[in-house]
């Protein structure tokens, strides 16, 4: 299931970068972020401190790489570099893989550690 939601997301992603009515490979660029998304959570777990503010602070940090990867489309779509029709497809995009992301933490790693 997981598997189907993520490749459902980056479908929508290279379908806003391909199509022959976008054909600009911006949006692109949010894959990154998916990439950067879990490395705050993740470098908290490592330390194993029993820190609040540690782990607010690794959520503040996973929350706003996750609104930076749904701005950035809007602001290229703003800024007229994209159409708003590549935008709302990596949109729904950042949503099929943002799922796919939380419900792999929920479904593996939350029963690892009971920091979080």
């Amino acid at each position: 299931m997981l598997a189907m939601l993520g490749s459902i997301g980056m479908a929508m992603i290279i379908l806003a970068c391909a199509l022959p009515a976008y054909n600009l490979w911006w949006p692109i660029f949010v894959v990154l972020f998916y990439i950067i998304c879990p490395l705050p959570t993740m470098i908290a777990k490592r330390n194993n401190v029993e820190d609040p503010s540690r782990a607010a602070n690794a959520m503040f940090a996973t929350i706003g790489i996750v609104m930076s990867s749904f701005a950035l489309p809007i602001v290229l779509a703003r800024a007229e570099v994209i159409q708003w029709g590549a935008c709302l497809l990596t949109l729904a995009g950042n949503v099929g893989a943002f799922a796919t992301i939380l419900a792999y933490y929920f479904g593996f790693e939350s029963s690892d550690s009971g920091m979080w």
